[in-house]
């Protein structure tokens, strides 16, 4: 099962020269670019980890390609999203987010169902992810 979330999510994966190419656009517009990871990517799961700080005062797309890589050799088996911001308004607005990484094997999801009172069915999605490390022991 392949995660689509994000721009270009129905697209083969990006080569590093097209994330820099993207990268590049992002700093055109003078969006600030940040890295983020998860081992859980489920739809709802927006809060992602940080990789480092948002890198707002970018120059060029070597920089933030330095950091992939570096997110990349600690977190070989994550997801991991590049999301760029724009603070133009005064607040910070999320103008581009597309994975970067992913898992060798992408866990999935399976469908949990719940019966409740009158006969109701109550459905939502479980990551298998979480359920390798249940909740506590997943952040050492």
């Amino acid at each position: 099962m392949r995660i689509t979330q994000g721009t270009f999510s129905f697209l083969p994966d990006l080569t590093d020269a097209q994330i820099a190419a993207q990268i590049e656009y992002c700093l055109r517009n003078e969006w600030a670019v940040a890295i983020e990871y998860t081992d859980d990517a489920h739809p709802r799961n927006t809060y992602w980890n940080m990789w480092g700080n948002p890198m707002f005062d970018l120059q060029d797309a070597a920089g933030a390609m330095m950091e992939l890589n570096e997110c990349r050799a600690h977190n070989p088996e994550h997801y991991i999203r590049i999301n760029a911001f724009d603070s133009t308004k005064g607040w910070e607005t999320v103008r581009l987010s597309f994975i970067v990484n992913r898992p060798s094997v992408e866990p999935g999801f399976r469908l949990v169902r719940r019966e409740g009172a009158g006969r109701t069915l109550h459905y939502t999605l479980e990551s298998y992810a979480v359920n390798r490390q249940p909740e506590g022991a997943r952040y050492g």
